[in-house]
């Protein structure tokens, strides 16, 4: 695939898009995005969305703080103020992120109510504005993810009208979740599952839009069908895939990328993330919030319900520590060794 070698030469750069881990809320904090990065050194990784109110009124450090092995590593905002994101993108440049990416995808009842999320895709000159107000204030990149359109108005025309209309104020990547989202009668899960995948729309809207960044998201479930996409789309994202089974990424580097293989256990990836769990701990860190990340790597494998149900019990009891991960690979192998 010529496009993907392409693509391996500007692997390391802040503006490749080539692959990366779709913005999770309840996942992807920065314990999780620490140990993604072991197991790929070039996939992009997303914060969840912090809204902007949250990082103007609240304790930036606790909201934004992140390790520096993380990169490269963006910041998702919400909210539909121009000023506040403008306040929130400059902080997040402050901080040392790497893209300020604007959440026009989230359909929930509590993103709707703060105006902000994928009923913004009515509204796309406000959505234009918020992305130059973010482009004045910051020197790094500022990006868009939305879905194909919204309740009736999921037209093609109406969803390249908006691409256009948001392409002129200054974003020239977009992420798109490749259905529409019901904003009425369906839950987040729901509109993850129940709207159609339509990638077509998306493959015909980077034919059109040729000097648009254009990455794809909804649906993709392995690295096999992430190539396949990367035929027609500058870029992929995926997100619960990952969440379930982390070990995916460990392919990413030598398969899109092109680098060389790195011979790499699953067990060797967790031991080296002991030095980062200790000093999490040592900072009041309890060890379930991080060996949450951690239940699905060795997933469909033998002992994985043993592994899971080891850290379920004990990692959060007070005083937990990498002895207990230690504990649940031994008991994992033993198990193994037994059948």
């Amino acid at each position: 695939m010529d496009n993907i070698q392409e693509k391996a030469a500007k692997a390391n750069s802040p503006g490749s898009f080539t692959f990366s881990v779709a913005p999770m809320m309840g996942c992807t904090d920065r314990h999780c995005r620490f140990f993604y990065r072991i197991l790929s050194k070039n996939v992009r990784l997303y914060t969840e969305m912090v809204t902007a109110d949250a990082v103007i009124h609240g304790n930036k450090e606790r909201l934004l703080d992140f390790s520096m092995e993380e990169k490269p590593v963006a910041l998702q905002l919400g909210g539909g103020s121009p000023k506040k994101l403008s306040l929130a993108a400059r902080a997040g440049e402050i901080a040392g992120y790497q893209e300020i990416n604007l959440n026009v995808g989230c359909p929930s009842d509590r993103v709707q109510a703060g105006e902000f999320g994928a009923c913004l895709m009515a509204e796309p000159k406000r959505v234009a504005d918020c992305i130059a107000a973010m482009r004045a204030a910051i020197r790094i990149p500022v990006t868009v993810k939305c879905r194909t359109g919204i309740d009736d108005r999921d037209s093609e025309e109406i969803f390249d009208s908006f691409i256009e209309d948001v392409s002129k104020a200054g974003c020239d990547t977009f992420i798109i979740h490749a259905r529409k989202a019901w904003l009425q009668g369906l839950d987040p899960k729901q509109n993850r599952e129940i709207p159609p995948l339509d990638y077509e729309r998306v493959y015909r809207l980077k034919i059109r839009r040729t000097h648009l960044n254009i990455v794809l998201n909804g649906g993709i479930r392995s690295l096999d069908e992430a190539e396949k996409h990367l035929d027609h789309v500058d870029g992929v994202m995926l997100g619960r895939a990952i969440y379930a089974n982390p070990w995916i990424l460990s392919q990413v580097d030598q398969k899109l990328f092109g680098m060389q293989a790195h011979e790499m256990t699953r067990e060797e990836a967790i031991i080296q993330l002991f030095p980062y769990i200790e000093k999490q701990l040592a900072h009041g860190v309890w060890l379930n919030q991080i060996s949450r990340h951690l239940t699905g790597i060795f997933r469909s494998l033998p002992g994985a319900r043993t592994w899971r149900r080891i850290l379920s019990e004990r990692a959060h009891m007070p005083g937990s520590g990498v002895e207990i991960i230690n504990a649940a690979l031994r008991a994992r192998r033993h198990g193994i060794s037994k059948l």
